[in-house]
């Protein structure tokens, strides 16, 4: 199915606070394409049923990191006069979808999913233990991404195969039971760096158990300690004269992430642009507090502002409520719209069609025949 619109779908789990690797890989990202007017529609998503699969004993901790991911969104300057911004739970057409999906969709395939695999294996889920919810939250995505009928969907390189699996679930729907729902694209990071910013201490993923994020939320302080006294450089460059590897470094993977020419003109004037200050680093005699120092200046110029829009909605937590609850009431309606197409598509919308009593009747005299 077409619709003719470019609509955008894209979400977060509220288990904690946002990070810059959250920054770099979505938000940035998503401010910009709500920015360019080329989307008839965006909608972000807080995605706290998914977030309930793996922490069902534990609901106040979603609850309570609901208003630090709301927070995070507006910002980081996420508009809610240009994108709808809502909550999952709270739009019951999603859970309707799910289970007719679930239907279209076999434990093989679902078990087949590496995004899933990998997830089961980092949060340590033994077989018996893997609860159903979280076994089968690609069907939940699939929902959501439908719902909204969703034709873009920005998404990090890991979560390609959940796109996959929604594309899927979409053909066998619309094979079975007509042209119904839209076929979603993955939108991914242009920025290779961008795509999976590593935490400070050279692990591949950003995780508050390692201690090794920098949130959006942090101070100036917290950052510098993260950068000085954490992140990982290259372990071969003992003295200032020798030669140094950027490959791998971590300092050099959050320059390459975050900063521009103009950074240097303000922070480094020595450099004209990040290519300069790589060719001394590799050639010796250039130290790592220097290219620290400057990492530094670089995020918190990106973090200030984000620091002090926070604090603005922070000091009116009533307005962001309502800006959930509108956005939220605006998505029950779109969503509810696909959920009858649905249903309307399966033939199980009873109540909407009175012609259904023609065709019981008609059956009811061919048995007796």
């Amino acid at each position: 199915m077409n619709t003719g619109k470019n609509i955008i779908l894209t979400g977060d789990r509220p288990t904690g606070r946002l990070h810059l690797g959250h920054y770099v890989g979505s938000l940035k990202r998503r401010v910009e394409l709500q920015n360019s007017g080329k989307f008839d529609a965006i909608n972000i998503l807080i995605a706290d049923d998914q977030a309930l699969t793996d922490n069902a004993d534990n609901p106040a901790k979603i609850r309570d990191n609901m208003i630090q991911v709301a927070l995070d969104y507006l910002s980081v300057g996420i508009d809610p006069n240009k994108s709808t911004i809502c909550v999952q739970s709270a739009l019951p057409a999603l859970h309707a979808l799910t289970f007719y999906y679930m239907n279209l969709v076999t434990t093989a395939r679902l078990s087949r999913n590496p995004t899933v695999k990998a997830e089961i294996q980092m949060r340590g889920f033994a077989d018996e233990g893997l609860p159903a919810g979280f076994f089968s939250y690609p069907v939940s995505q699939a929902a959501d991404i439908t719902a909204f009928d969703a034709n873009v969907v920005p998404v990090g390189e890991d979560q390609l195969p959940m796109i996959e699996q929604t594309r899927e679930i979409v053909e066998k729907f619309n094979k079975i039971y007509g042209d119904t729902l839209v076929l979603p694209k993955a939108m991914i990071p242009e920025n290779e760096t961008q795509r999976r910013l590593p935490g400070v201490d050279g692990k591949a993923k950003m995780s508050k158990s390692l201690g090794n994020c920098i949130y959006l939320s942090d101070d100036s302080k917290t950052v510098k300690k993260q950068v000085n006294g954490k992140m990982f450089t290259d372990p071969t460059h003992l003295r200032i004269e020798d030669p140094g590897h950027t490959e791998g470094n971590v300092v050099f993977t959050y320059l390459d992430a975050f900063c521009t020419d103009a950074h240097f003109a303000e922070f480094l004037p020595e450099y004209a642009n990040l290519d300069e200050l790589k060719a001394h680093y590799r050639r010796g005699g250039l130290g790592d507090g220097t290219c620290k120092k400057f990492l530094i200046n670089v995020l918190e110029s990106e973090l200030a502002p984000i620091r002090a829009a926070r604090a603005n909605w922070e000091a009116d937590i009533d307005a962001v409520y309502d800006i959930l609850r509108e956005g939220t009431e605006k998505a029950v309606e779109t969503t509810n719209a696909t959920l009858a197409r649905v249903r309307k598509a399966m033939r199980i919308n009873y109540f909407d069609d009175r012609s259904i009593v023609k065709e019981w009747e008609a059956l009811l005299k061919a048995a007796k025949q």
